[in-house]
C-alpha cells in the first residue's frame, strides 16, 4: 500500500475515534441532565449536535475521497465502507441523545417527579457497548464485537423492564405522568442507541471475516 494512502487511512481512523468520544460524552450528557433535571446541559448537548453533524460529514467527504483517488480492495475497500456506516450509526446516536435533551428542556417548570429506576446503569451500559463496538474496530477483534450483539438483548431486557414499571406507576399516580414519559423516551432512545451500536459491531465482523451477520437470529 502507498505510504500516502496509510497515512490517510490513519487520519480516517483517528477522525472517527474523535467523532466516537463525542458521541459518547453527549449520551452521557443527554441522560445526566435528565437525572439532574438541568436544562443547561440538555441544551449544550443540543447545540453541539451540529458539530457532530459537520464532522460526520468530513468523515464520509475523506472516505469517497479515498475511494476515488486510491481505489482501495479487500481489507482496505472493507474498512473504508465499514467506517461510512458506522460514520452514520454515529451521527444518529448523537441525534438520539439530543432527544433525551430536548425532553428535559421542554418539562413543565417547576414540576417535580420521582422514579425508582436507575437510568445511569442503562446508560453505562450502552456507553460500554457504544465504546466496545469502536474498540473491536481499532483492535480488529471478532469477539468484542460478538460480546456487543450479545449485550443488545441485556438493553432490550431492561427497556421492556420499564415500560411495565411506567404502565404501573401511570395507574398508581397519574399526576406523575409527565415524569414517567420522560422516563419512557428516554429508555427508548437509549434502547435506540444500543440498536445502533450493533449495527456497529456487525459492521466491524463484516470488516474483519467479510461476513454478513445482520438480520441473522444466532449472530454468534
Amino acid at each position: 500500500m502507498p505510504q500516502h494512502m496509510q497515512r490517510e487511512l490513519d487520519t480516517l481512523q483517528k477522525k472517527l475515534l474523535s467523532l466516537s468520544s463525542l458521541v459518547e460524552e453527549q449520551v452521557i450528557t443527554a441522560v445526566t441532565s435528565v437525572e439532574k433535571r438541568d436544562i443547561t446541559s440538555a441544551q449544550r448537548v443540543i447545540s453541539f449536535d451540529h458539530n457532530i453533524d459537520m464532522l460526520e460529514i468530513e468523515v464520509e467527504e475523506d472516505c469517497l475521497k479515498l475511494l476515488a483517488l486510491h481505489q482501495p480492495v479487500a481489507i482496505d475497500l472493507r474498512f473504508i465502507i465499514a467506517v461510512m456506516k458506522i460514520n452514520n450509526d454515529l451521527e444518529r446516536i448523537a441525534d438520539l441523545a439530543a432527544n433525551i435533551a430536548d425532553r428535559v428542556v421542554i418539562l413543565p417548570k417547576g414540576e417535580s417527579f420521582n422514579f425508582n429506576v436507575n437510568l445511569m446503569t442503562m446508560c453505562e451500559k450502552v456507553v460500554l457497548m457504544l465504546r466496545q463496538c469502536l474498540d473491536s474496530l481499532f483492535k480488529m477483534d471478532v469477539s468484542i464485537a460478538h460480546k456487543v450483539c450479545k449485550s443488545d438483548d441485556d438493553i432490550d431486557n431492561i427497556n421492556r423492564e420499564i415500560v411495565r414499571y411506567v404502565k404501573e406507576e401511570i395507574i398508581r399516580t397519574p399526576k406523575q405522568v409527565n415524569g414517567y414519559l420522560l422516563l419512557l423516551s428516554v429508555a427508548r432512545n437509549l434502547e435506540r442507541i444500543a440498536d445502533h451500536a450493533t449495527n456497529i459491531a456487525e459492521d466491524v465482523i463484516y470488516m474483519i471475516n467479510g461476513d454478513i451477520v445482520r438480520h441473522r437470529e444466532n449472530k454468534t
